[in-house]
């Protein structure tokens, strides 16, 4: 049980930081955001900008272990290796593999649903009143396949979705061209979800929440967080490279960093990278009406005002900041193939991590009995489940009882 809360550090300004804080300063808390870089510039800024409600499969399913070394050695697959990375990654990949039956496939589904299938309603509930609710958009989500074949073939994802309340409309022939004039002749269908969302701008509506964090009393510290107080038993302070910053409870929500400053905590976790991609065009030619996943390429184009950010690609390879020349090779030709006649003022790539785990859940709850409590791992569903996170997160502190069960998602599961 929660102690009643006086002062809250919050590690990480990313979106799930910025929601817990938010939320924590809503509730009354004193609460302290700590991030050693500007709010929402870390795995939060290179999203694909969705609040993808339907992405609720886990990211390995049943017959994955058959079919991933022909993905990895496939040059026209979204999937890449650093390969001398390999050898640290096996325990992670036999821990990753053995999720992939249908029954855990079942069990994680359910979880990531309740976690993230109603994240437009989380994110409208979190910016209600606030400068952030002018990123928020409503939208269909669609899922771009090059025939009915190619559809049916991921029959087993589409029937886990329905299961879940998630059916989609199914386009076809001239009304695909109708509905999105951007696409070229290769795809003949497109799968419809409705009532999804998106964010103009992931990081200028992080920074909004914090900014509103911040005028409702609460306090944004630039630092990097080195270690924790636990002398007492459970949390008394934050240690910092600006200095200590007491505090009652803590939230580690630093994403792929949460990893190391768990294991000060005593928790090892098996967090793995994932290098994501993106790039942004500049002042396209051609715009999509609503963002939509190019299922064969597994990356999404969303318009934002930024331009057109198409962003996708996994590779494993740690954390070097070196951007790999395959991956953004394979993601523009995708790109032309698809979007035949777009042409942009100028092309902006980027390179982000981010934090996945075995079970495709993330860590939501206290650490132990330390009073430190996790919010990470989210691996590509950050930005849509981190309105949430925030909510169940700030809830657990400040002594409320979440109105669902937290257990998937135990920062002990894997111990």
């Amino acid at each position: 049980m929660a102690k009643t809360t006086q002062h809250v550090v919050v590690v990480g300004a990313g979106i799930n930081g910025a929601a817990t804080a938010l939320w924590l300063r809503r509730a009354g808390s004193e609460v302290t955001l700590i991030d050693k870089g500007a709010p929402g510039m870390g795995a939060s800024f290179g999203n694909a900008c969705l609040l993808a409600s339907c992405a609720i499969l886990p990211n390995a399913t049943p017959g994955l272990a058959k079919k991933a070394p022909g993905y990895l050695l496939n040059p026209d697959f979204p999937l890449f290796m650093q390969w001398g990375h390999l050898p640290r990654l096996v325990p992670w990949l036999l821990k990753f593999m053995g999720y992939s039956s249908d029954t855990h496939v079942r069990r994680i589904t359910q979880a990531l649903t309740d976690l993230i299938g109603d994240s437009v309603e989380q994110h409208k509930a979190l910016a209600a009143g606030t400068a952030a609710e002018r990123w928020i958009k409503d939208t269909d989500y669609l899922f771009a396949y090059k025939d009915r074949a190619a559809f049916d073939a991921d029959s087993y994802v589409w029937d886990m979705r329905a299961e879940m309340g998630f059916v989609p409309d199914l386009v076809e022939g001239q009304a695909i061209r109708e509905m999105e004039p951007i696409l070229g002749g290769d795809i003949g269908l497109l799968a419809v979800n409705k009532a999804h969302g998106y964010i103009l701008n992931p990081a200028s509506y992080v920074k909004a929440l914090v900014e509103t964090f911040t005028g409702m009393g609460g306090r944004f510290v630039q630092a990097e967080v080195r270690d924790f107080d636990l002398s007492g038993g459970d949390i008394s302070a934050v240690l910092t490279d600006q200095g200590r910053i007491d505090c009652d409870h803590a939230v580690l929500s630093s994403g792929i960093w949460s990893k190391d400053l768990a294991r000060k905590l005593g928790l090892t976790v098996p967090l793995e990278v994932e290098r994501g991609y993106h790039v942004t065009y500049r002042n396209p030619s051609v715009q999509p009406n609503n963002p939509m996943m190019i299922a064969d390429a597994k990356f999404v184009a969303t318009p934002m005002d930024q331009g057109l950010r198409c962003a996708g690609i996994v590779e494993f390879g740690g954390l070097s900041e070196q951007k790999s020349k395959a991956p953004l090779k394979l993601l523009r030709r995708k790109v032309a193939e698809v979007f035949p006649d777009l042409k942009a003022d100028s092309e902006e790539e980027w390179l982000g991590f981010r934090p996945t785990l075995p079970d495709s859940l993330p860590m939501l709850g206290e650490i132990g009995t330390s009073g430190v409590f996790a919010a990470f791992g989210h691996q590509h569903i950050g930005l849509t489940g981190g309105a949430k996170t925030g909510r169940l997160v700030a809830d657990l502190i400040t002594g409320k009882t979440p109105n669902m069960d937290l257990a998937p998602y135990h920062p002990q599961r894997f111990t």
